[in-house]
């Protein structure tokens, strides 16, 4: 069975999960930490220091021995908060390329967000029920709301607790005015996530990453009187998940802490000495999120953002997992929802969604394309006229802006470029290797994005009168030729074999076969 390996690079820490496929699930085989910093030169400086992409580096270059020693057999790489920031993120992609041959893929807030709960409801006790997921990382903090394992609302927030230390938190202890002029700024901005959160009733609020950890078990010494007794070393809980916090004991370390130094802050049982560096911010961020939304506390759950990349490697090689299904029904809505916001209607593109799909199955022979091209198909089909909201003049070409920088959930930046590029050539351009919207596409994929392209112009050719109903179709597939045979319907079919016939030159060069169309 296949072995994944997924990779985080934060702005705090670098982490990795190796685990094999087993049974349909996901069996842990190895994990890696390290913390690099990566963030907090980004967020003085806006650039990432020579010194923090070197310590970055050498934390990959253990994790890649370790991916070869358990013979992986495909990496994720994926970079969150710093990497969004930094001017010269590209120049250290191009490093970890060169060093590791692994491509770093920047992931938006809201894609860290998915990718989070998918991995804490794939694997989380009690996560499909109503919860609410908050991730406080380096840089950046997601807020989900979810309900029945599907995301309801989502917010992400510049309240990472790098970011927060590095911007705000200058002196040791911090100053007063310092700490005050924080907690306005976390403030601010909690107004702003009210606005789309609401107020959630839930009965399950999950936290993960670091600060939670620390969070739950300073709170857990407290509420056992055995703050100055016990060693965290030997307290650790062990169940994943067991480690609790109440909302007055997460307000009243948050209060203690921003008045210690950093000696007296790593002394607390439960934050340790790294965690002691950058916890002020991160836990007063804890305490006012929970106050504002009338949260009674957190459980930390272990789980994070590279649990989530697994499940969706799981998911996509794996059909028969439940995951895969869950990801399918995201990615749709994500479509859908990309619709709504441009005025599409979804009854007047459904049918050219279902000529494509019944292209692409009855021609399997002759595109050979892999099965995932199918839905980018789909999601084509369904976006292709997103560009008229713009403007009717040119509008392929904003189709192609829309769906490549939209925030489609379930979809990879790449996969998102791939979607786009399919709508794009629907007019009298043809895809080119050096086009804008090809340039970003591995070359590796150009052959396919070709291919489907004569797909859905065809599927397209066969609806030009939206009026009429839906036209049947019967394919017949020979050695050197393809035969669409239209079933009229109560418009004729003329227009659409007209249509079909204009593509016919192209579809031959491409496919090199020879494409006749009748009226039966």
């Amino acid at each position: 069975m296949p072995t994944f390996a997924a990779i985080d690079i934060g702005s705090n820490s670098c982490r990795l999960k190796i685990a094999s496929v087993q049974m349909h699930r996901l069996k842990t085989l190895h994990e890696d930490r390290e913390v690099t910093r990566l963030g907090e030169s980004v967020f003085q400086t806006g650039v990432i220091s020579p010194e923090a992409m070197a310590a970055t580096i050498r934390a990959l270059k253990r994790f890649h021995k370790a991916v070869q020693l358990h013979v992986v057999d495909k990496v994720r790489v994926v970079a969150t908060s710093a990497m969004r920031d930094a001017r010269n993120a590209a120049a250290f992609t191009e490093w970890v390329k060169a060093t590791t041959g692994w491509s770093v893929e920047v992931i938006s807030g809201l894609e860290e967000g998915r990718l989070i709960h998918l991995g804490v409801v794939t694997h989380e006790v009690g996560a499909r029920g109503r919860c609410l997921l908050i991730d406080l990382g380096g840089g950046s903090c997601e807020v989900t709301a979810s309900d029945g394992g599907r995301i309801k609302t989502m917010v992400t927030m510049p309240l990472g607790a790098v970011r927060l230390q590095e911007e705000f938190l200058q002196s040791d202890p911090p100053a007063k005015e310092d700490v005050a002029r924080l907690k306005q700024f976390i403030e601010r901005e909690l107004r702003r996530a009210e606005k789309k959160l609401g107020m959630p009733r839930v009965g399950l609020v999950i936290a993960t990453s670091g600060t939670a950890a620390a969070l739950a078990e300073a709170s857990g010494h407290i509420r056992n009187g055995r703050a100055a007794k016990k060693s965290l070393a030997k307290k650790r809980l062990d169940r994943v998940g067991a480690m609790t916090a109440d909302t007055p004991d997460v307000r009243k370390l948050a209060d203690r802490l921003a008045k210690m130094n950093n000696a007296q802050r790593e002394a607390v049982p439960g934050i340790g000495p790294r965690r002691s560096e950058i916890i002020v911010g991160g836990s007063l961020v804890y305490a006012s999120l929970l106050e504002r939304l009338g949260l009674k506390g957190f459980r930390y759950s272990s789980l994070g953002l590279r649990d989530g990349v697994l499940a969706q490697m799981l998911a996509e090689v794996d059909l028969r997992t439940s995951v895969h299904q869950k990801i399918e029904n995201e990615r749709w809505a994500g479509v859908l929802e990309v619709c709504k916001r441009y005025n599409i209607e979804q009854r007047s593109v459904e049918p050219v969604r279902q000529h494509v799909v019944e292209l692409f199955d009855s021609l399997a022979r002759v595109h050979e394309l892999p099965e995932e091209y199918k839905l980018w198909l789909e999601a084509a089909a369904m976006m292709q006229d997103v560009g008229k909201f713009m403007n009717h003049q040119g509008h392929y070409r904003h189709t192609q802006y829309i769906i490549a920088n939209s925030e489609i959930f379930g979809f990879s930046p790449e996969q998102r470029m791939i979607v786009s590029a399919i709508a794009r050539y629907m007019g009298k351009s043809r895809p080119e290797p050096m086009d804008r919207p090809m340039r970003w596409i591995p070359v590796e994929e150009h052959v396919h994005v070709t291919r489907a392209v004569v797909l859905l112009r065809l599927a397209v050719a066969l609806n030009q009168d939206r009026a009429s109903a839906v036209l049947q179709m019967r394919t017949h597939v020979y050695p050197k030729r393809i035969l669409l045979e239209l079933v009229p319907g109560r418009g004729g079919a003329e227009l659409e074999a007209w249509s079909l016939r204009k593509e016919a030159d192209y579809f031959r060069e491409v496919f090199r076969r020879e494409l006749f169309v009748e009226v039966a």
